[in-house]
């Protein structure tokens, strides 16, 4: 943990120390370790000088931030009227049967967490699944394995795959 106290310190340096940087300094700790761990979140109140309370009210109030540990992969499941009109019930019935989680869960190899939003913003291409930041548009439950089966791989393994999953 000492090591983790001094890549926080490095964090808050990087942004002057300042309290009105708390956001992006929790968006990278949490980059870090795929979540914002409580040790973390006491070096960030304490290099900041702030009340950890504050930093937890932070931590808390945005949907970004996660204080249990995360997957590698994030999968996210649009249930917006467009995408649920399209089909994205049966799309989000694959992505569980493929990882064995429910939403808001991680695997228990902590490569997969599972998400689902009300909406992406990408209507006409739903339904949508996006994993880490990479849409896929006008998903159906037969392509969920072929996507999801890219992201099992390394990242050294698919650093030069085409991500995009044709018909």
């Amino acid at each position: 943990m000492v090591n983790d106290y001094e890549k926080v310190k490095a964090i808050v340096d990087r942004y002057g120390g300042k309290h009105d940087s708390v956001i992006a300094i929790l968006q990278d700790v949490q980059s870090e370790h795929h979540y914002l761990p409580e040790h973390t979140l006491r070096a960030v109140a304490s290099q900041l000088g702030l009340p950890l309370i504050q930093i937890c009210g932070v931590a808390t109030f945005f949907k970004a931030f996660s204080l249990k540990p995360r997957g590698e992969h994030t999968v996210t499941v649009c249930l917006g009227t467009a995408c649920h009109v399209r089909g994205a019930p049966a799309v989000l019935d694959e992505v569980k049967r493929q990882l064995g989680i429910e939403p808001s869960n991680t695997t228990d190899d902590m490569r997969f967490t599972l998400e689902t939003v009300n909406c992406l913003g990408a209507c006409a291409l739903g339904p949508i699944l996006v994993v880490d930041d990479e849409y896929q548009g006008q998903m159906g439950s037969r392509k969920v394995k072929k996507v999801l089966n890219k992201y099992k791989k390394t990242p050294k393994d698919r650093r030069h795959e085409e991500i995009a999953v044709s018909s």
